[in-house]
């Protein structure tokens, strides 16, 4: 099939390159000049691990193409994915307009019968609201579909989710149109669910917002484990062997970050608000994440009289391992804190520095790990790359003026770091 995709951030990307890679043409589409330059030089402008390899394959083949025209995009596709942002406005509600912008676009273009589907995360409902738009904007008499398509891609898996899926939930009022994305998905041989539109939508929020459940839920009982003398790895390892409730995002830490989970879980608070009904077990969630990003500066409190003029070194800055990304990332927050307590932040990550120089251009991007603790009075743990595991624990006390350790993804183990000499403090564990 010939398929148009309009944004190519994390999500357009992904679906466009894996898309091409069932064999399908793929026109991707985007407005921002600067990237548009990249995507047709073979630069891929997102870290994703698999992603690069693909996309060269791809592009190189012309079964994946780049455009700035949404025209060229409906004149070519049978179907349209829209796979623009939906940042979250001030009042936590979701900004739609670039859909909005997108599905005008698309509508004053229609020419025959095209199916055009939501990929971005959007509130329930919103199907109706494109259908809407695209009738008042497009030609008389002419034929479309809209369906939703939400995906659950997990940014550092995201090949491997799209190509190998737990399921494909297909929203759709048409035949036609179910008939087209059981089609187009079918090489994955995935199991399928088709429901309509709202039920759809309403999935994936649902989907994000009972994973941040489960995250706030074990992070609150790792703070009982802290005061009880108790063990977070052995409770949750306990909760999680009940098949009712399995082992997933049951580790403890400094919360959840990146772009989806703050992001749809104040949507998802918003969207029941306008229906009538206080979601106030997702209020909690909210709360508890956001004291539980800053945990590591309550440890830092605790330990040290003063903050002023400590160096603290910081070891992961995006929001999760194999990634660049950087929305909502705890790091970031932990280090605006401690800049404004006249803290020195001597900063690592192997992949997100040359973006985070951008947005912490007072914190010292280091070349390695080991450079990063030089002279640190205590270092923070906020990204739990695999490669911290195996560093050399003896060079890293050696470059530190104090061997201080404060793990906010529990990635150490506390007899090791003991045997090592290191003040160690982690999530729930003693």
């Amino acid at each position: 099939m010939n398929i148009g995709i309009i944004g190519c951030g994390y999500v357009g990307m992904v679906t466009g390159v894996c898309l091409a890679e069932l064999g399908h043409t793929v026109t991707a589409v985007d407005n921002d000049p600067e990237k548009l330059a990249m995507l047709q030089n073979l630069q891929c402008p997102i870290y994703e691990p698999g992603l690069e390899q693909l996309f060269n394959t791809y592009v190189r083949e012309k079964r994946l193409t780049f455009s700035g025209s949404i025209a060229q995009a409906v004149r070519d596709s049978q179907i349209i994915f829209i796979c623009v942002n939906t940042p979250s406005n001030p009042d936590g509600s979701a900004d739609l307009s670039f859909v909005e912008s997108v599905a005008k676009e698309i509508a004053v273009n229609l020419r025959e019968y095209r199916l055009i589907v939501e990929k971005s995360t959007v509130p329930v409902q919103t199907g109706e609201w494109v259908r809407r738009t695209i009738s008042r904007n497009a030609p008389p008499n002419v034929e479309f579909d809209v369906a939703s398509n939400p995906e659950f891609l997990r940014e550092g898996t995201a090949i491997d989710d799209f190509l190998h899926p737990d399921r494909v939930v297909i929203g759709a009022d048409s035949r036609r149109a179910s008939s087209l994305l059981t089609e187009l998905y079918a090489p994955l041989n995935a199991p399928i669910l088709l429901t309509d539109i709202n039920s759809a939508e309403l999935i994936k929020h649902s989907a994000n917002a009972f994973l941040a459940l489960k995250i706030s839920f074990i992070n609150s009982v790792a703070q009982i484990c802290s005061r009880s003398g108790a063990d977070i790895k052995k409770v949750a390892k306990g909760i999680g062997l009940d098949r009712r409730i399995g082992s997933n995002a049951m580790e403890a830490g400094i919360g959840y970050g990146g772009m989806c989970l703050p992001k749809d879980v104040a949507a998802y608070i918003r969207i029941a608000k306008e229906l009538g009904y206080d979601f106030e077990i997702l209020k909690a969630v909210q709360n508890v994440n956001n004291k539980q990003r800053l945990w590591p500066l309550e440890i830092l409190k605790h330990r040290f009289s003063s903050l002023q003029g400590l160096t603290i070194a910081i070891w992961g800055l995006s929001f999760k391992p194999n990634t660049d990304d950087l929305r909502y990332a705890p790091s970031l927050e932990i280090t605006a804190a401690l800049l404004k307590e006249k803290v020195k932040v001597r900063c690592f990550d192997p992949v997100a520095m040359k973006k985070a120089a951008l947005q912490i251009p007072e914190a010292k991007m280091c070349p390695n790990a080991y450079e990063a603790c030089y002279k640190a009075d205590a270092l923070i743990i906020c990204t739990e790359w695999p490669e911290f595991k195996t560093l050399d624990l003896h060079k890293v006390a050696e470059n530190m003026k104090l061997p201080v350790i404060i793990d906010g993804r529990n990635i150490l183990e506390p007899s090791r770091m003991a045997a090592h000499g290191f003040e160690y403090f982690s999530v729930g564990r003693q």
